[in-house]
């Protein structure tokens, strides 16, 4: 049994695929190789070309595989699911036509996964963090976007990809009031959570305590770490997520807020959690020339600890 290392291109700043600044996908495979990754993720809609042919020359030539793609997208808005349906096709269409990775005894569904995160409203962004300020839904906003939730799910399970639903700072899935409200709507049968535990931490939530209370939900999870100084001056400032990521508010694995070793510990010990974990220090992607270091250095922290 054994918790796998992977990655996703955001450790390179990608995003958003319009930013102008993305470093070239070939760039991220390679050095995603060389950091010592096993897979990785496919990152956001349009970043890597859906041609499987090509796809597959370069993970191969780089040794790693997929570990999931990413819906990271608007999925509040009645106009924007059909897009985001159109999303999970073409996304699942390839990860399902790439080689596997290993299953490990115990992991409850195989990768790759689907990531599903909400994302695209400017009243949350700007609130991300801040529970007590952050608007919520209605009721009947809520209800649309669980709805939209079970149907992304429900499709790409038709391709056999279990779907798990990522609470990502700056969506309207963020807090803790929302997570549980996720977890109520949202039968285990149909749908997975992809905890993160730097977006649990951010948004003011113990890791461990949130690990361990949704272990039996638990499908895959990512890392992150957080540079306690920059946290706070973001905090303070009116300012969106990935504004303060550009600023440095996230750090290599085991340099920051969190305590790995208790992670590790409630991971291995407590809920025998066994599969993929990726690691992600989202960045400006003018700072790439850093990633592969960073990466790398999060990588070997992690080994140092007991993860694969």
């Amino acid at each position: 049994m054994a918790i796998h290392i992977t990655g996703a291109p955001c450790c390179w700043g990608v995003d958003d695929v319009k930013n102008p600044y993305l470093p070239p996908w070939q760039k991220v495979l390679y050095e995603a190789g060389q950091a010592g990754y096993k897979a990785i993720e496919l990152g956001p809609y349009g970043y890597l070309p859906l041609d499987i042919d090509v796809v597959s020359e370069e993970l191969a030539k780089n040794n790693i595989g997929i570990v999931a793609g990413t819906i990271f997208d608007d999925l509040l808005d009645e106009g924007n699911y059909e897009n985001v349906l159109h999303q999970v096709d073409d996304i699942c269409g390839i990860i399902t036509k790439l080689p596997k990775l290993p299953t490990e005894p115990g992991q409850r569904y195989p990768a790759p996964y689907l990531t599903v995160m909400d994302w695209g409203h400017d009243e949350r962004d700007y609130n991300a963090g801040h529970s007590d300020r952050a608007p919520r839904l209605s009721d009947e906003d809520w209800n649309r976007m669980m709805s939209h939730i079970k149907g992304i799910a429900e499709k790409a399970a038709s391709w056999g990809v279990r779907a798990v639903v990522h609470p990502h700072a700056g969506g309207y899935i963020e807090f803790a009031d929302e997570i549980d409200k996720l977890a109520r709507d949202i039968p285990k049968e149909i749908a997975g959570l992809c905890l993160d535990t730097g977006h649990l931490r951010y948004s003011g939530m113990d890791p461990v305590t949130w690990l361990r209370k949704y272990a039996d939900r638990l499908d895959y999870i990512h890392f992150k770490d957080i540079d306690e100084k920059v946290y706070n001056e973001v905090l303070s400032e009116h300012i969106r997520f990935f504004e303060g990521c550009g600023k440095g508010s996230m750090c290599p694995i085991g340099t920051g807020m969190l305590d790995y070793p208790a992670i590790y510990k409630v991971l291995t010990e407590e809920i025998h959690y066994n599969g993929y974990i990726t690691v992600e220090q989202e960045r400006d992607p003018r700072n790439v020339a850093t990633s592969l270091r960073d990466v790398k250095a999060s990588c070997d922290y992690l080994h140092s600890l007991g993860f694969e």
